[in-house]
């Protein structure tokens, strides 16, 4: 069996740390593994190396959504949004819309 993607993310950020690129993309793994706490640590990173990169607040806010880490989500995604529309990248400020609007329904806020 080859190595996972995870662990290939985590060779290519052995040789190169603040890669905003590799950070993003294993913590979008880890997500997707459904590890939470650790894609939060690695798209945290990559936000902090790349301050434009929309795709990186989405998940992060998704994974502090996960986490349950409500008041930290919602300000990531509101920078997020900010950023995504600042890139013109319409397609991220969407989908960070329905996470916002999911925050606000289980905070019972919402419609």
């Amino acid at each position: 069996m080859g190595v996972s993607r995870a662990e290939m993310f985590r060779r290519l950020l052995d040789r190169d740390p603040e890669n905003p690129m590799v950070l993003y993309s294993l913590g979008t793994e880890l997500f997707k593994e459904g590890n939470h706490a650790e894609a939060r640590e690695y798209l945290g990173r990559a936000v902090e190396n790349k301050p434009d990169y929309s795709v990186a607040y989405r998940t992060l806010g998704r994974a502090l959504f996960e986490l349950g880490e409500d008041d930290e989500a919602t300000r990531v995604f509101a920078k997020g949004r900010e950023v995504a529309q600042g890139n013109g990248d319409l397609q991220t400020v969407k989908e960070i819309d329905v996470f916002v609007r999911r925050l606000e329904k289980r905070r019972g806020g919402g419609a």
